[in-house]
Formats: C-alpha cells, structure tokens, sequence
C-alpha cells in the first residue's frame, strides 16, 4: 500500500487525487492552509472510497510548516512514498503593468518558494527509501501560453515548476525517485473564482479543441499513473492534461 502527501489537498485537483487514490486502497495525507472543515470531509470521503486518510495543516511557504507536515505523514503512516504538490493560488486577472509588488510576492511565496519546499522535503525523505518513490508536480498549461492581461505571475510561477521538474528529475534519478509534472489546463475548479471568474473554465473551454473544459477528476487520472508503478520507467516528464488547448 503506497502513501502519499498531497498539498493543497482538501478541493478540487487535489481532492480529486485524494479520492483517486483512496480507491487503490492507498493511504492519503490531505494538507490544507485554513479550511479545516474541507480537509475533513475529504479526509472522510477518502476513507469511504477504502483508503487511510489523515488531514495536516500547513503552510507551504513557510519552512517549519513545511517540515512538520512531512514529520505528520511520517508518523501517521510509519513512510511515504509519493507527494503530489499541488498547492497554488491565483489572484484577478490584470496586465503586468497593474499587478502590485505584494501580489507579486504571495503568488511567489505559494507556488514557487512554497513548492521548491515541499520539492526539497519530498527529495530528502523520498530518497532514503530503498525503492525510491515518486513525485508529481502541479504545472499549469498557463506556463506555455503565458496568461497575458490575466495571469502573467501565475503563468510565470507556473513556468519555474516545470524547470523545477526536469532538474529535480535528474537529481534523484539514480535514487529511484521519480519526478514528474502534470500541466492543466481549463479544468472546472474553484481557483476560477478565486481569481474572480467563476465562469472562466466553461466559457473559455468551449475554445479548446474538445470543446469543453475539463474535470478535476481527469487530472487526477494522470497524476494517479505517474505516482503508480505503471509509470515506473517515466520522470522528467511534462503531462498536458489540457484537451488539446
């Protein structure tokens, strides 16, 4: 039985995996910031779906946070052979020339610092195992369309983990570590409105080449075969999930 660490865990993409994973009788560890009561539930949903689950607050960009949530899963599930790190956030779309300098800095802080954390605690625990393990990487198709008058600090930060990706890969190759990275694309999430368009993900999908946008449930598909054996000779690789966008 694998168990495995997925940050930003308790919505969407990452309750999705959660739940993916729960039905491979896999044990789930469900990092969430504030939303306890989410985390919960989906703590809860796991376990009925036949996996172990556990809940652990923290906040990725802060190192001791960081660290102390790994300790958690240790401690709960005696290993750890998977991170997914999914934690992001996104803000209203502007052009670059209006986004502020503190915007700047809590889009880099999350998903760029707060993932090359997580990254590093995953390659430190990970590689002492003696059969390795995997790690799978939340990009975002943003990072090769660039997101102008929206999203250019997202796309940029977005961009940084697919870098992270390819030379993490590396690294921990000969470890048995493997990293790989899944890039969204319009998926049918609440980060549409967090970013203050609730809408986004139906009306743009209709522009993708299946003419729909996607679930989170889809994402979780992929990011459940990189973390399997299945995947077992893949790393350094980059998965469109993205409808053809």
């Amino acid at each position: 039985m694998k168990s495995i660490l997925i940050t930003g865990g308790s919505r969407g993409i990452g309750r999705a995996t959660a739940l993916r994973a729960a039905r491979e009788g896999w044990s789930v560890a469900i990092n969430y910031l504030r939303d306890a009561e989410a985390a919960r539930e989906t703590a809860t949903m796991a376990e009925q779906a036949g996996g172990r689950a556990i809940a652990v607050q923290g906040d990725v960009a802060v190192e001791a946070d960081v660290i102390a949530m790994f300790d958690a899963v240790q401690a709960g599930f005696g290993r750890l052979d998977g991170v997914v790190i999914n934690a992001g956030i996104v803000a209203p779309p502007l052009p670059l020339v209006d986004i502020s300098a503190d915007r700047l800095k809590r889009i880099f802080e999350t998903n760029v610092y707060g993932a090359y954390l997580c990254a590093r605690e995953a390659a430190r625990r990970l590689g002492r195992n003696e059969d390795g393990g995997a790690v799978v990487i939340l990009s975002s198709a943003a990072a090769r369309l660039g997101s102008p008058f929206e999203y250019v600090d997202y796309a940029g930060s977005k961009a940084a983990l697919d870098a992270l990706t390819i030379g993490l890969s590396k690294e921990l190759g000969r470890d048995g570590v493997r990293v790989n990275a899944v890039r969204p694309g319009l998926i049918d999430t609440d980060i549409h409105a967090s970013g203050g368009q609730p809408d986004r993900a139906h009306r743009l999908g209709q522009e993708t080449p299946m003419g729909r946008c996607g679930r989170p449930e889809e994402v979780a598909e992929a990011i459940a075969w990189l973390l399997s054996d299945a995947a077992s000779y893949v790393t350094g690789s980059i998965l469109d999930v993205a409808g053809g966008r």
